[in-house]
Order: C-alpha cells, then sequence, then structure tokens
C-alpha cells in the first residue's frame, strides 16, 4: 500500500543511504518530446540536504537530458528500490535545478561529494512530495561491486578532453533543447 510522507524522516533517510542506486526521471514540457530515466549509482554522490531538498552530483556521460528537462521546466522525481529482504520503494518528486561547475554556487555543493573529474553540475531538488509502495514484485539482487569505467575513463580524457566530450555529446537534448552548453568554445 502506497503512504505520502510530510518529510524524508530518519526512517526514510536511512533507506535511501543504503541503496546503492537509484533513478532520475525527467520529460520535457509538452505533450512531444521523450520521457527520460537516468540509473544513478556511484557511491557518495547522493545526499539528503534535510526534510524537503536532496542533491546529487552529476557527472559528464553520453548525454544530458536531465540537465535539459529540469532546465526547462523543473520537473524532476528521484526513485529508490530496495533489491534486497525487505521490499520497499520510495519516490521524491519535486522541482530541480542545476548547478554547474561554472556557477559561483558550486563551491558551496562541491564539497558535498567526492571529486571527480567527471563531474559538470550539481542538481538540487526541492522535494515537494515523499512517497513509498510495497515494492513487492521486485526481484532480489545482489549487488557484486560497483563498475571502475567512467571516473577513469574521464581521467584519461583530462580536463581538456572532458570539456571536448561534453561539446560533443552534451550540448543539447535527444529532442534538441539546450542541455550542458555552459563549456566555453574555444577561441582562435
Amino acid at each position: 500500500m502506497g503512504k505520502v510522507h510530510d518529510r524524508i524522516d530518519e526512517r526514510l533517510r536511512s533507506f535511501i543511504a543504503e541503496q546503492q542506486v537509484f533513478f532520475v526521471g525527467t520529460a520535457p514540457a509538452g505533450s512531444d518530446g521523450h520521457v527520460n530515466i537516468s540509473p544513478k549509482g556511484l557511491a557518495d554522490t547522493f545526499t539528503v540536504v534535510d526534510d524537503h531538498t536532496v542533491a546529487y552530483l552529476d557527472l559528464t556521460a553520453s548525454g544530458a537530458e536531465t540537465i535539459a528537462h529540469v532546465r526547462e521546466n523543473g520537473r524532476i522525481v528521484l526513485m529508490f528500490c530496495s533489491f534486497s529482504r525487505s521490499p520497499n520503494v520510495v519516490r521524491l518528486h519535486g522541482r530541480g535545478r542545476v548547478v554547474t561547475i561554472y556557477d559561483e554556487e558550486y563551491a558551496a555543493w562541491a564539497p558535498r561529494f567526492p571529486d571527480n573529474p567527471a563531474a559538470r553540475a550539481v542538481i538540487v531538488v526541492d522535494v515537494t512530495r515523499v512517497s513509498s509502495s510495497c515494492g513487492y514484485s521486485l526481484p532480489l539482487l545482489e549487488p557484486v561491486g560497483e563498475r571502475d569505467i567512467l571516473t577513469p575513463n574521464m581521467e584519461r580524457r583530462g580536463p581538456d578532453g572532458v570539456v571536448e566530450y561534453r561539446r560533443k555529446k552534451n550540448r543539447t537534448s535527444i529532442d534538441g533543447l539546450p542541455a550542458f552548453d555552459d563549456d566555453p568554445l574555444p577561441t582562435g
């Protein structure tokens, strides 16, 4: 049976902290465009700030749909699922905002997360609805380990290579919306 909570209380914080993966859902405004769901899971890249605010470190990857959608309309939902013996699903609905590595405010958010050469932004969510549901149909899964691919890949590219990668892959969404277009263009 689903339940709506007034806030992210200590029990929910504990549940969220135990999950090794979460999912981010966004969509463009209007009836056209693609709904996007992004899996996230690198250790220590998510934090509960207070009873109604969460944030996660957004990393350079093959797309930037979340950034495009949040910048366009702010709508976002984060979902945490338990794949262990105790079934549970927690959803955090809210309004998101993008704090990029180029924003002054980024310096205040960055210490909450480990340094990562792939960092491009922090997604901050003002949570307006907190809900939980049973998760009875979810499979039991055991984590094998964390993938050690994204961070080393970006380390090998170096800072200029990461910027170039973002320019090629992250400037627009799959629907053509402006996404991570914050990197300065080369001069000369």
